[in-house]
Protein backbone atom coordinates (compact mmCIF):
# COMPACT_ATOMS: atom_id res chain seq x y z
CA UNK A 1 0.00 0.00 0.00
CA UNK A 2 1.36 3.39 -1.01
CA UNK A 3 1.88 6.08 1.73
CA UNK A 4 -1.00 8.71 1.62
CA UNK A 5 1.83 11.44 2.77
CA UNK A 6 4.94 12.59 1.41
CA UNK A 7 8.02 10.35 2.17
CA UNK A 8 10.59 11.60 3.89
CA UNK A 9 14.51 10.04 4.63
CA UNK A 10 13.35 9.35 7.73
CA UNK A 11 10.03 6.92 6.52
CA UNK A 12 12.38 4.68 4.30
CA UNK A 13 13.09 2.03 7.16
CA UNK A 14 9.89 1.35 7.62
CA UNK A 15 8.61 1.64 4.28
CA UNK A 16 11.47 -0.74 3.11
CA UNK A 17 11.14 -2.98 6.50
CA UNK A 18 10.04 -6.19 4.63
CA UNK A 19 12.45 -5.28 1.30
CA UNK A 20 15.86 -6.10 0.78
CA UNK A 21 16.94 -4.52 -2.80
CA UNK A 22 15.43 -1.21 -4.75
CA UNK A 23 15.16 -0.04 -8.47
CA UNK A 24 16.82 3.14 -9.40
CA UNK A 25 16.35 4.94 -12.98
CA UNK A 26 17.18 8.63 -14.43
CA UNK A 27 15.76 9.67 -17.87
CA UNK A 28 18.48 10.27 -20.20
CA UNK A 29 17.80 12.59 -23.45
CA UNK A 30 16.52 10.24 -25.84
CA UNK A 31 13.93 9.45 -23.01
CA UNK A 32 15.27 6.16 -21.99
CA UNK A 33 15.40 4.84 -18.41
CA UNK A 34 18.80 3.90 -17.53
CA UNK A 35 19.48 2.58 -13.69
CA UNK A 36 20.42 -0.29 -11.80
CA UNK A 37 19.24 -2.19 -8.56
CA UNK A 38 20.84 -1.57 -5.39
CA UNK A 39 20.95 -3.54 -2.13
CA UNK A 40 18.45 -1.50 0.78
CA UNK A 41 21.35 -0.64 2.69
CA UNK A 42 22.88 0.81 0.09
CA UNK A 43 19.71 2.74 -0.89
CA UNK A 44 19.34 4.08 2.59
CA UNK A 45 22.61 5.38 2.99
CA UNK A 46 22.47 7.68 -0.23
CA UNK A 47 18.67 8.29 -0.02
CA UNK A 48 19.54 11.99 1.42
CA UNK A 49 22.59 12.85 -0.44
CA UNK A 50 22.62 10.78 -3.94
CA UNK A 51 25.51 8.57 -5.29
CA UNK A 52 27.64 8.34 -8.38
CA UNK A 53 25.95 7.47 -11.44
CA UNK A 54 28.39 7.70 -14.39
CA UNK A 55 27.96 10.68 -16.95
CA UNK A 56 28.21 8.46 -19.88
CA UNK A 57 24.43 8.15 -20.52
CA UNK A 58 25.01 11.56 -21.54
CA UNK A 59 27.46 10.84 -24.17
CA UNK A 60 26.26 8.29 -25.79
CA UNK A 61 23.29 7.14 -27.91
CA UNK A 62 20.21 4.93 -27.47
CA UNK A 63 22.33 2.13 -28.51
CA UNK A 64 25.34 3.04 -26.23
CA UNK A 65 27.73 4.36 -28.92
CA UNK A 66 29.48 7.03 -27.90
CA UNK A 67 28.88 10.57 -29.81
CA UNK A 68 31.42 10.90 -32.55
CA UNK A 69 31.76 14.79 -31.60
CA UNK A 70 31.80 14.00 -27.82
CA UNK A 71 29.79 16.84 -25.76
CA UNK A 72 30.47 18.52 -22.67
CA UNK A 73 28.85 16.42 -19.86
CA UNK A 74 30.66 13.77 -20.26
CA UNK A 75 33.91 12.86 -22.12
CA UNK A 76 37.53 11.42 -22.46
CA UNK A 77 38.82 14.80 -21.00
CA UNK A 78 36.42 14.15 -18.15
CA UNK A 79 37.21 10.82 -17.98
CA UNK A 80 33.87 10.29 -18.36
CA UNK A 81 32.79 11.29 -14.64
CA UNK A 82 30.41 10.44 -12.38
CA UNK A 83 27.37 12.68 -11.81
CA UNK A 84 25.73 12.84 -8.38
CA UNK A 85 22.14 10.64 -8.93
CA UNK A 86 19.27 11.77 -6.00
CA UNK A 87 16.40 9.90 -5.77
CA UNK A 88 13.62 11.47 -5.56
CA UNK A 89 10.90 10.39 -3.01
CA UNK A 90 7.70 11.47 -4.19
CA UNK A 91 8.21 9.00 -7.45
CA UNK A 92 8.05 5.63 -5.14
CA UNK A 93 6.50 2.93 -6.28
CA UNK A 94 6.51 -0.75 -6.91
CA UNK A 95 7.10 -2.99 -9.62
CA UNK A 96 4.44 -5.16 -10.10
CA UNK A 97 6.02 -7.33 -12.29
CA UNK A 98 8.92 -7.83 -10.50
CA UNK A 99 7.41 -9.12 -6.76
CA UNK A 100 6.70 -5.81 -5.79
CA UNK A 101 10.07 -4.65 -5.27
CA UNK A 102 10.19 -0.66 -4.55
CA UNK A 103 11.29 1.65 -7.14
CA UNK A 104 12.60 5.48 -7.04
CA UNK A 105 13.54 7.57 -9.91
CA UNK A 106 16.77 9.55 -9.82
CA UNK A 107 17.71 13.33 -11.01
CA UNK A 108 21.01 14.31 -11.41
CA UNK A 109 23.36 16.83 -10.20
CA UNK A 110 27.08 17.99 -11.06
CA UNK A 111 29.11 18.54 -8.04
CA UNK A 112 27.97 21.94 -7.40
CA UNK A 113 24.57 20.78 -6.60
CA UNK A 114 23.83 22.35 -10.23
CA UNK A 115 21.33 19.64 -12.02
CA UNK A 116 22.82 18.87 -15.10
CA UNK A 117 21.69 20.73 -18.11
CA UNK A 118 20.40 17.73 -20.10
CA UNK A 119 18.58 15.86 -17.52
CA UNK A 120 15.04 15.69 -18.72
CA UNK A 121 13.47 15.82 -15.15
CA UNK A 122 15.86 18.83 -13.69
CA UNK A 123 14.81 20.68 -17.34
CA UNK A 124 11.25 20.28 -16.43
CA UNK A 125 11.44 21.27 -13.06
CA UNK A 126 13.40 24.40 -14.00
CA UNK A 127 11.11 25.55 -16.48
CA UNK A 128 8.25 24.86 -13.45
CA UNK A 129 9.78 26.93 -11.08
CA UNK A 130 9.38 29.77 -13.21
CA UNK A 131 5.82 30.02 -12.98
CA UNK A 132 6.00 28.64 -9.38
CA UNK A 133 8.08 31.95 -8.59
CA UNK A 134 4.49 33.91 -9.94
CA UNK A 135 1.98 31.83 -7.94
CA UNK A 136 1.18 29.25 -11.12
CA UNK A 137 1.48 26.10 -11.84
CA UNK A 138 0.75 23.70 -14.88
CA UNK A 139 -1.64 20.43 -15.63
CA UNK A 140 -1.07 18.01 -18.50
CA UNK A 141 -2.06 15.27 -19.83
CA UNK A 142 -0.40 12.53 -22.23
CA UNK A 143 -2.08 10.51 -24.76
CA UNK A 144 0.05 8.02 -26.86
CA UNK A 145 -0.10 5.73 -29.47
CA UNK A 146 1.90 2.52 -30.35
CA UNK A 147 2.09 -0.46 -32.93
CA UNK A 148 2.01 -3.52 -31.65
CA UNK A 149 3.76 -6.69 -33.32
CA UNK A 150 3.85 -9.90 -32.05
CA UNK A 151 7.16 -11.87 -33.36
CA UNK A 152 6.73 -15.39 -34.64
CA UNK A 153 8.22 -18.49 -32.34
CA UNK A 154 11.83 -19.30 -33.16
CA UNK A 155 14.34 -21.31 -31.39
CA UNK A 156 16.87 -18.54 -31.28
CA UNK A 157 14.84 -16.09 -30.09
CA UNK A 158 13.45 -16.49 -27.05
CA UNK A 159 15.69 -15.59 -23.38
CA UNK A 160 16.58 -17.15 -20.17
CA UNK A 161 13.60 -15.74 -17.97
CA UNK A 162 10.98 -15.20 -20.91
CA UNK A 163 10.01 -18.07 -23.24
CA UNK A 164 8.63 -15.28 -25.52
CA UNK A 165 10.55 -14.16 -28.72
CA UNK A 166 13.05 -11.43 -29.17
CA UNK A 167 12.17 -9.12 -31.91
CA UNK A 168 16.18 -7.99 -31.95
CA UNK A 169 16.77 -12.06 -32.96
CA UNK A 170 13.93 -12.04 -35.06
CA UNK A 171 14.74 -9.09 -37.53
CA UNK A 172 18.51 -10.57 -37.54
CA UNK A 173 17.31 -13.07 -39.78
CA UNK A 174 14.41 -11.00 -41.18
CA UNK A 175 12.62 -8.20 -43.32
CA UNK A 176 11.07 -5.72 -41.01
CA UNK A 177 8.02 -6.30 -43.31
CA UNK A 178 8.05 -9.77 -42.36
CA UNK A 179 7.09 -8.64 -38.57
CA UNK A 180 3.05 -9.43 -38.13
CA UNK A 181 1.55 -6.72 -36.49
CA UNK A 182 -0.83 -8.22 -33.18
CA UNK A 183 -3.96 -7.50 -35.66
CA UNK A 184 -4.81 -6.84 -38.99
CA UNK A 185 -6.84 -4.24 -40.32
CA UNK A 186 -8.46 -0.59 -38.92
CA UNK A 187 -9.94 -0.84 -36.69
CA UNK A 188 -10.06 2.80 -34.14
CA UNK A 189 -12.19 2.77 -31.31
CA UNK A 190 -12.90 -0.93 -31.53
CA UNK A 191 -14.84 -2.30 -28.64
CA UNK A 192 -14.41 -6.18 -30.40
CA UNK A 193 -11.06 -5.76 -31.52
CA UNK A 194 -9.22 -5.88 -27.91
CA UNK A 195 -10.82 -9.16 -27.18
CA UNK A 196 -8.47 -11.46 -29.48
CA UNK A 197 -5.90 -9.96 -26.72
CA UNK A 198 -7.59 -9.65 -23.74
CA UNK A 199 -5.39 -11.00 -20.91
CA UNK A 200 -2.96 -8.17 -22.84
CA UNK A 201 -5.14 -5.50 -23.07
CA UNK A 202 -6.26 -5.73 -19.28
CA UNK A 203 -3.12 -6.80 -18.31
CA UNK A 204 -1.41 -3.30 -19.57
CA UNK A 205 -4.56 -0.85 -17.88
CA UNK A 206 -4.33 -3.28 -14.20
CA UNK A 207 -0.84 -2.99 -14.15
CA UNK A 208 -0.59 0.93 -15.39
CA UNK A 209 -2.80 1.55 -12.21
CA UNK A 210 -0.86 -0.61 -9.80
CA UNK A 211 2.24 1.24 -11.09
CA UNK A 212 0.95 4.45 -10.37
CA UNK A 213 0.53 5.51 -13.79
CA UNK A 214 -3.14 5.34 -14.11
CA UNK A 215 -5.02 5.64 -17.77
CA UNK A 216 -8.25 7.41 -18.45
CA UNK A 217 -8.67 6.45 -21.80
CA UNK A 218 -7.76 2.92 -23.24
CA UNK A 219 -8.49 1.96 -26.94
CA UNK A 220 -7.28 0.48 -30.33
CA UNK A 221 -6.43 3.76 -33.00
CA UNK A 222 -6.60 3.45 -36.73
CA UNK A 223 -4.03 0.76 -37.94
CA UNK A 224 -2.98 -2.41 -37.81
CA UNK A 225 -2.35 -3.46 -33.99
CA UNK A 226 -2.07 0.15 -32.77
CA UNK A 227 -3.56 1.01 -29.25
CA UNK A 228 -3.54 4.59 -27.13
CA UNK A 229 -3.43 5.53 -23.73
CA UNK A 230 -4.84 8.12 -22.63
CA UNK A 231 -2.91 8.82 -19.14
CA UNK A 232 -4.71 10.74 -15.87
CA UNK A 233 -4.56 14.58 -16.22
CA UNK A 234 -2.13 16.16 -13.31
CA UNK A 235 0.29 18.05 -12.57
CA UNK A 236 2.72 18.36 -15.30
CA UNK A 237 6.00 17.43 -13.83
CA UNK A 238 4.13 13.93 -12.16
CA UNK A 239 2.29 13.63 -15.86
CA UNK A 240 6.00 13.43 -17.62
CA UNK A 241 7.09 10.85 -15.00
CA UNK A 242 3.81 9.09 -16.06
CA UNK A 243 4.41 9.42 -19.64
CA UNK A 244 7.65 8.30 -19.69
CA UNK A 245 6.92 4.99 -17.18
CA UNK A 246 4.06 4.25 -19.26
CA UNK A 247 6.60 2.90 -21.48
CA UNK A 248 8.56 0.93 -19.22
CA UNK A 249 5.00 -0.83 -18.00
CA UNK A 250 4.30 -1.07 -21.78
CA UNK A 251 7.32 -3.10 -22.59
CA UNK A 252 7.77 -4.90 -19.22
CA UNK A 253 3.92 -6.39 -19.74
CA UNK A 254 4.24 -7.16 -23.71
CA UNK A 255 7.69 -9.28 -23.17
CA UNK A 256 5.18 -12.02 -20.99
CA UNK A 257 2.70 -12.21 -23.85
CA UNK A 258 5.52 -12.28 -26.94
CA UNK A 259 4.31 -8.42 -27.87
CA UNK A 260 6.76 -6.01 -29.02
CA UNK A 261 5.20 -2.65 -28.55
CA UNK A 262 6.64 0.27 -31.07
CA UNK A 263 6.37 4.02 -30.30
CA UNK A 264 8.57 5.08 -33.22
CA UNK A 265 6.47 8.22 -35.04
CA UNK A 266 6.15 6.32 -38.11
CA UNK A 267 6.72 2.27 -38.12
CA UNK A 268 4.74 1.46 -41.08
CA UNK A 269 4.50 3.61 -45.07
CA UNK A 270 1.53 4.67 -45.87
CA UNK A 271 -0.42 4.41 -42.48
CA UNK A 272 -0.46 7.20 -39.71
CA UNK A 273 2.21 7.49 -37.73
CA UNK A 274 1.94 6.96 -33.46
CA UNK A 275 1.16 10.78 -31.98
CA UNK A 276 2.33 11.93 -28.68
CA UNK A 277 -0.55 14.71 -28.69
CA UNK A 278 -0.22 16.70 -25.16
CA UNK A 279 -2.49 18.76 -23.26
CA UNK A 280 -0.96 21.90 -21.00
CA UNK A 281 -3.36 24.08 -18.40
CA UNK A 282 -2.21 26.84 -16.12
CA UNK A 283 -3.53 27.03 -12.29
CA UNK A 284 -3.16 29.07 -9.45
CA UNK A 285 -2.45 27.73 -5.85
CA UNK A 286 -5.90 26.80 -5.46
CA UNK A 287 -5.78 24.36 -8.74
CA UNK A 288 -8.18 27.11 -10.34
CA UNK A 289 -8.15 27.13 -14.46
CA UNK A 290 -6.36 30.56 -15.61
CA UNK A 291 -6.99 29.67 -19.33
CA UNK A 292 -10.45 30.22 -19.12
CA UNK A 293 -12.27 33.75 -19.37
CA UNK A 294 -15.47 34.02 -16.97
CA UNK A 295 -16.99 36.69 -19.29
CA UNK A 296 -17.06 36.15 -22.84
CA UNK A 297 -14.93 38.78 -25.09
CA UNK A 298 -17.61 40.12 -27.39
CA UNK A 299 -15.28 41.47 -29.25
CA UNK A 300 -12.44 38.97 -29.47
CA UNK A 301 -10.21 39.19 -32.50
CA UNK A 302 -11.02 35.73 -33.47
CA UNK A 303 -14.35 34.24 -32.24
CA UNK A 304 -12.34 31.09 -31.19
CA UNK A 305 -10.34 32.95 -28.31
CA UNK A 306 -14.24 34.39 -27.47
CA UNK A 307 -13.43 32.11 -23.85
CA UNK A 308 -9.89 32.07 -23.22
CA UNK A 309 -8.39 34.80 -20.58
CA UNK A 310 -5.37 37.51 -21.71
CA UNK A 311 -3.14 35.17 -19.71
CA UNK A 312 -4.21 32.06 -22.01
CA UNK A 313 -4.12 34.54 -25.12
CA UNK A 314 -0.53 35.01 -24.56
CA UNK A 315 0.59 31.75 -23.50
CA UNK A 316 -0.99 30.42 -27.22
CA UNK A 317 1.27 33.32 -28.76
CA UNK A 318 4.23 32.04 -27.33
CA UNK A 319 3.74 28.84 -28.50
CA UNK A 320 3.06 29.71 -31.69
CA UNK A 321 6.06 32.07 -31.99
CA UNK A 322 8.50 29.59 -30.57
CA UNK A 323 7.48 26.16 -32.03
CA UNK A 324 9.72 26.20 -35.17
CA UNK A 325 12.43 26.75 -33.04
CA UNK A 326 12.21 23.53 -30.66
CA UNK A 327 10.73 20.84 -33.48
CA UNK A 328 13.77 18.54 -32.23
CA UNK A 329 12.37 18.30 -28.31
CA UNK A 330 9.08 17.38 -30.13
CA UNK A 331 10.16 15.12 -33.03
CA UNK A 332 13.63 14.23 -31.78
CA UNK A 333 14.21 11.04 -34.38
CA UNK A 334 15.15 10.65 -37.84
CA UNK A 335 11.91 8.84 -38.12
CA UNK A 336 9.77 12.02 -36.85
CA UNK A 337 9.18 13.87 -39.96
CA UNK A 338 7.98 11.23 -41.67
CA UNK A 339 4.78 11.43 -39.63
CA UNK A 340 4.78 15.20 -40.12
CA UNK A 341 3.70 15.18 -43.66
CA UNK A 342 0.13 15.88 -45.47
CA UNK A 343 -2.79 13.90 -45.25
CA UNK A 344 -2.02 11.86 -42.44
CA UNK A 345 -3.66 13.46 -39.07
CA UNK A 346 -0.60 15.44 -38.12
CA UNK A 347 0.04 18.84 -38.23
CA UNK A 348 2.75 20.45 -40.66
CA UNK A 349 2.10 23.77 -40.18
CA UNK A 350 2.87 26.48 -37.20
CA UNK A 351 -1.52 26.57 -36.65
CA UNK A 352 -3.77 26.31 -34.14
CA UNK A 353 -8.16 26.42 -33.76
CA UNK A 354 -10.94 25.80 -30.99
CA UNK A 355 -11.53 22.49 -31.85
CA UNK A 356 -9.27 21.53 -34.74
CA UNK A 357 -7.69 18.61 -34.75
CA UNK A 358 -5.47 19.37 -37.98
CA UNK A 359 -4.14 22.46 -36.48
CA UNK A 360 -0.47 22.43 -33.95
CA UNK A 361 -2.32 23.57 -31.56
CA UNK A 362 -6.27 22.68 -30.61
CA UNK A 363 -8.06 25.10 -28.06
CA UNK A 364 -10.59 23.12 -26.59
CA UNK A 365 -12.40 26.18 -24.45
CA UNK A 366 -16.31 27.07 -24.01
CA UNK A 367 -18.83 26.66 -25.45
CA UNK A 368 -17.36 23.19 -26.78
CA UNK A 369 -15.87 22.41 -23.22
CA UNK A 370 -16.27 22.97 -19.72
CA UNK A 371 -14.35 26.33 -18.49
CA UNK A 372 -12.37 24.24 -16.14
CA UNK A 373 -11.45 22.11 -19.11
CA UNK A 374 -9.61 24.91 -21.22
CA UNK A 375 -6.43 23.62 -22.30
CA UNK A 376 -4.01 23.56 -25.51
CA UNK A 377 -3.28 20.26 -27.01
CA UNK A 378 -0.43 20.23 -28.86
CA UNK A 379 -0.51 17.84 -31.59
CA UNK A 380 3.25 18.13 -32.92
CA UNK A 381 4.99 15.39 -31.00
CA UNK A 382 5.38 11.93 -31.92
CA UNK A 383 5.01 9.42 -29.18
CA UNK A 384 8.97 9.19 -30.01
CA UNK A 385 9.26 12.17 -28.06
CA UNK A 386 10.79 12.49 -24.56
CA UNK A 387 8.09 13.24 -22.57
CA UNK A 388 10.32 15.58 -20.12
CA UNK A 389 11.19 17.73 -23.20
CA UNK A 390 7.92 18.15 -24.52
CA UNK A 391 6.48 19.96 -22.13
CA UNK A 392 9.49 21.89 -20.98
CA UNK A 393 9.54 23.17 -24.47
CA UNK A 394 5.44 23.56 -24.45
CA UNK A 395 5.51 25.54 -20.96
CA UNK A 396 8.50 27.24 -21.55
CA UNK A 397 7.39 28.80 -24.72
CA UNK A 398 3.83 29.56 -23.12
CA UNK A 399 5.53 31.28 -20.60
CA UNK A 400 7.36 33.55 -22.44
CA UNK A 401 4.61 34.80 -24.42
CA UNK A 402 2.65 35.22 -21.18
CA UNK A 403 6.06 37.34 -20.04
CA UNK A 404 6.50 38.92 -23.35
CA UNK A 405 2.50 39.68 -23.52
CA UNK A 406 2.98 38.53 -27.15
CA UNK A 407 -0.31 38.26 -29.33
CA UNK A 408 -1.37 35.67 -31.40
CA UNK A 409 0.40 35.95 -34.69
CA UNK A 410 -1.75 34.32 -37.28
CA UNK A 411 -5.86 33.94 -37.20
CA UNK A 412 -7.23 30.19 -36.49
CA UNK A 413 -8.05 27.23 -39.01
CA UNK A 414 -11.92 27.88 -39.71
CA UNK A 415 -13.97 24.18 -39.93
CA UNK A 416 -13.09 22.75 -43.33
CA UNK A 417 -9.86 24.92 -43.73
CA UNK A 418 -7.03 22.09 -43.79
CA UNK A 419 -3.39 22.59 -42.77
CA UNK A 420 -1.33 23.67 -46.07
CA UNK A 421 -4.22 25.24 -47.52
CA UNK A 422 -4.75 28.95 -48.71
CA UNK A 423 -6.27 30.28 -45.41
CA UNK A 424 -3.72 28.23 -43.49
CA UNK A 425 -0.86 31.45 -43.07
CA UNK A 426 1.52 29.18 -40.43
CA UNK A 427 4.96 28.67 -41.73
CA UNK A 428 5.62 25.18 -42.74
CA UNK A 429 7.48 23.25 -39.73
CA UNK A 430 10.98 21.70 -40.27
CA UNK A 431 10.82 18.45 -43.33
CA UNK A 432 13.61 16.88 -41.05
CA UNK A 433 15.56 16.31 -38.00
CA UNK A 434 18.85 18.39 -39.69
CA UNK A 435 16.51 21.21 -41.27
CA UNK A 436 15.24 21.04 -36.77
CA UNK A 437 18.14 20.92 -35.76
CA UNK A 438 19.70 23.77 -37.52
CA UNK A 439 17.00 25.80 -36.33
CA UNK A 440 16.89 25.05 -32.72
CA UNK A 441 21.00 25.40 -32.42
CA UNK A 442 20.53 28.49 -34.34
CA UNK A 443 22.54 31.65 -32.70
CA UNK A 444 19.38 33.98 -32.34
CA UNK A 445 16.92 30.50 -31.97
CA UNK A 446 14.16 30.93 -29.14
CA UNK A 447 15.32 27.63 -27.19
CA UNK A 448 18.35 29.77 -26.74
CA UNK A 449 16.75 32.25 -25.27
CA UNK A 450 14.69 30.06 -22.78
CA UNK A 451 16.83 27.17 -22.12
CA UNK A 452 20.15 28.76 -22.35
CA UNK A 453 23.00 27.27 -24.44
CA UNK A 454 24.50 24.92 -22.47
CA UNK A 455 21.16 22.59 -22.78
CA UNK A 456 20.91 23.54 -26.60
CA UNK A 457 24.44 23.11 -27.64
CA UNK A 458 23.88 19.57 -25.49
CA UNK A 459 20.85 18.31 -27.13
CA UNK A 460 20.84 20.09 -30.40
CA UNK A 461 24.85 17.99 -30.34
CA UNK A 462 22.91 14.48 -29.89
CA UNK A 463 20.85 15.00 -32.61
CA UNK A 464 23.64 16.02 -34.82
CA UNK A 465 24.70 12.53 -34.01
CA UNK A 466 21.87 10.88 -35.36
CA UNK A 467 21.91 12.86 -38.38
CA UNK A 468 25.30 11.71 -39.23
CA UNK A 469 24.77 8.22 -38.50
CA UNK A 470 21.22 8.61 -40.64
CA UNK A 471 23.38 9.85 -43.55
CA UNK A 472 25.76 7.14 -43.17
CA UNK A 473 23.76 4.57 -43.74
CA UNK A 474 22.39 2.91 -46.71
CA UNK A 475 18.60 1.95 -46.19
CA UNK A 476 16.75 -1.36 -48.10
CA UNK A 477 15.12 1.62 -50.34
CA UNK A 478 18.08 2.36 -51.84
CA UNK A 479 19.24 -0.86 -52.23
CA UNK A 480 15.90 -1.97 -54.36
CA UNK A 481 15.77 1.39 -56.11
CA UNK A 482 19.58 1.09 -57.19
CA UNK A 483 20.77 -2.37 -57.37
CA UNK A 484 20.32 -2.75 -60.80
CA UNK A 485 19.24 0.60 -62.46
CA UNK A 486 22.21 2.67 -62.18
Amino acid sequence: MAPTHSITVDDLPDLLENDTKVKLAGVDVDGMLRGKLISKKKFLSIAKEGFGFCSVIFGWDMHDRLYDKELKISNKQNGYRDLIAVPDLRSFRRIPWEDNIPFFLVSFFDDDSKPVCADPRGLLKTTVEKLEKNGYNAMAGAELEFFQFKVPNSPSSTTTDSPSPSVTSFLNDNPPHALPPLTEGMFGYSVTRPTLNKSYYHDVYDTCAKFKCDIEGWHTESGPGVYEAALEFGQISEMADRASLFKYVVRSVASGYGITPCFMAKPKHGLPGNSGHTHVSVVDKDGKNLLYREQKDENAPYPDIAHLSDLGRHFLAGILEGLPDVMPMLAPTINSYKRLVENFWAPVTVSWGLEHRAASVRLIAPPTSKPGATRFEVRVPGADANPYFVMSAILALGWRGVEKKLEIPIPPLGKGQDVGDNADQGARLARSLKEATDKFMSKDSIAREVFGDEFVDHFGGSRENEIRLWDEAVTDWELKRYIETV
